[in-house]
């Protein structure tokens, strides 16, 4: 079987690629530029190109069995500065996607949505799928479209899709820039001596999934038989005030955190309901806290040293 990973190079992305080979699977991937961190495994059939490029993506879908859409040109907490570039780059991109994907035959999706921003403020702890969708962010509101357009496709053209609405995801290889990914950025200030920005009283809650266990659900959706939409998460919660008490048990160090007045687009308490991915795909989460922010807070130290 050939897997397409389109955005293959990113922190995800670069973890599926690891699980696929190491299920014995083909994998191409499409991204503007090689893996960051280390060097492309030399089995992979790299392809660079952006996300427009519409003739490149459809010379990477010859002969494809599965496509994973892990692109997103936007995070939560940009994407209310340009929504129309949300649109543009995200939503219209996906739909010339799935156009492209209906010319080559290609019939499997794997697409990476968004648990924490597509149900907007829960009414119920933990949120299950079928809760309402009340995005307060463009890029929620985004993620909520495009899992429209797939379902469409579904109905319409046969598209066998897996919509993964993932939660906070963190590990090695995560980028360290601050505008997404709390505990990656918080061990990386940590190791060079800086302080660290938490927006509110950090009683916000979140739920974070260790990256190895978000790529092996996304890796046995190609070849299981689950469709529909789908939690991805670790199932329990924690606010950032507790990441930041596991980050100094783990380094024996201490944080210098600085608060700062909360945002408005900030959902109080996300916490998923993982029942149905544990049910359908029979996956569960095999990384607790502690030991995965171990395990990323040994991988920041290496890029340190």
């Amino acid at each position: 079987m050939r897997a397409l990973v389109i955005g293959g190079s990113g922190f995800i992305g670069s973890h599926l690629v690891d699980a696929l080979l190491a299920r014995g699977m083909s994998v191409r991937v499409c991204d503007r530029a090689k893996e960051r961190f280390r060097e492309t495994p030399p089995q992979v059939d790299f392809r660079q190109c952006s996300f427009d490029d519409s003739a490149a993506l459809a010379e990477a879908l010859q002969d494809v069995d599965c496509v994973y859409h892990l692109v997103s040109t936007a995070v939560p907490s940009t994407s209310n500065l340009d929504p129309v570039a949300d649109i543009n780059g995200n939503l219209v991109g996906t739909v010339r996607l799935l156009e492209l994907m209906r010319e080559a035959g290609v019939k499997r999706m794997v697409y990476l949505s968004s648990g924490g921003t597509v149900y907007g403020i829960p009414q119920t702890d933990p949120v299950p799928e079928t809760h309402p969708e009340r995005p307060i962010s463009s890029y929620g509101i985004v993620k909520t479209a495009i899992e429209k357009y797939l379902l469409m496709e579904q109905h319409l053209h046969g598209l066998q899709p897996v919509i993964l609405r993932a939660s906070n995801p963190y590990g090695s290889r995560q980028g360290h820039g601050g505008v997404q990914g709390v505990i990656g950025t918080f061990l990386h200030r940590l190791a060079n001596g800086e302080p660290v920005k938490v927006w509110g009283d950090g009683s916000v809650v979140r739920d974070f999934i260790h990256v190895s266990d978000l790529a092996a659900l996304c890796a046995d959706c190609a070849t299981n038989d689950a469709i529909g939409i789908f939690n991805a998460g670790s199932g329990t919660g924690a606010s950032i005030r507790e990441i930041i008490e596991v980050i100094g048990g783990v380094s024996g160090q201490s944080l210098d955190v600085t608060y700062e007045p909360g945002r408005d687009f900030d959902v109080p308490r996300v916490v998923l309901d993982i029942g149905k991915v544990k049910q359908v795909c029979g996956w569960s989460p095999q990384v607790g806290l502690a030991d995965g922010v171990a395990e990323t807070w040994g991988w920041v130290q290496d890029q340190n040293s």
